[in-house]
């Protein structure tokens, strides 16, 4: 009995080791200059993170995913979504990671189940969406910066008909919110009577905008469900629109395949 106990001890404890060591064993997404990995021949290896490619032509829009991006109604950012059980430097054959965080987090996508249970029942998942309505011409405008997006500021904004994709960047860009550990009640988003006036008179199918939410905090639900309740709109959400002139692109947004998920990252470029 004592050995058994002495031999379950050990196991923990091993267990226990290996977590910490792979842990550790992470690279740090907050490191801005990863120490060169040094080659036989005596050349040095250093990742190049870009937000820009083909000399101005390609935009990243979508938030890099790191431990302080902000979350919903957190102080603490997404924490720690990353974990690396299988490495290499404990004697693995390769380094495998797994990763655990909430659909609606950074750049992300919403689907009609989100706020609509029978369609999240029916089967309405992130694997339903139009890949024609993510993937298109795009309008990118400013929206003014001292107001949420109301019917009267929807007006003013004199979107074209015909255009189907619109990025709305807002004060939220301006206060760099998405850079922000905590999570700001305050951002800019769309009232209840913005949306419908949308969905109204325009040809709009895609809504994207600068932070975690289309919806004002105030009106969250009922911006949402008058987006999605005909399920014809999709909603992009969280971001990256720094230094985006506004005017006329291209947009590719691909969100994951994900079975039965009102929600999904995102990866989303603009091409000039």
């Amino acid at each position: 009995m004592v050995t058994a106990n002495i031999q379950t001890k050990l196991l923990v404890t091993i267990i226990l080791f290996t977590y910490s060591v792979a842990d550790e064993a992470y690279p740090s997404p907050f490191i801005s200059a990863i120490t060169p990995c040094e080659l036989n021949q005596g050349i040095s290896l250093s990742p190049i993170r870009k937000e820009v490619y083909d000399e101005g032509h390609i935009f990243d829009i979508s938030h890099r995913y790191h431990p302080d991006l902000p979350s919903w109604g957190s102080d603490e950012g997404i924490g720690q979504f990353l974990q690396l059980p299988a490495s290499m430097k404990n004697g693995s054959l390769a380094n495998n990671s797994e990763m655990k965080m909430p659909t609606h987090t950074g750049t992300h996508v919403d689907a009609p189940g989100h706020v609509y249970d029978h369609y999240f029942d029916a089967g309405f998942d992130v694997d339903t969406l139009d890949l024609r309505v993510l993937n298109g011409p795009a309008l990118v405008v400013d929206v003014p910066r001292d107001k949420n997006i109301t019917a009267e500021v929807m007006k003013s904004l004199n979107i074209p008909k015909g255009v189907k994709r619109v990025l709305f960047r807002t004060l939220n860009t301006d206060r760099r919110l998405m850079w922000q550990k905590a999570f700001d009640t305050s951002y800019v988003g769309f009232m209840k009577d913005g949306a419908q006036w949308l969905k109204d008179n325009t040809d709009i199918k895609l809504v994207g905008i600068d932070y975690l939410s289309v919806a004002a905090y105030d009106h969250l639900i009922p911006s949402h469900l008058v987006f999605l309740e005909n399920r014809d709109i999709i909603l992009v959400e969280g971001l990256k629109l720094d230094d985006i002139e506004a005017g006329i692109y291209n947009v590719h947004c691909l969100p994951l395949r994900l079975l039965g998920a009102e929600g999904s990252p995102i990866r989303c470029i603009l091409i000039k």
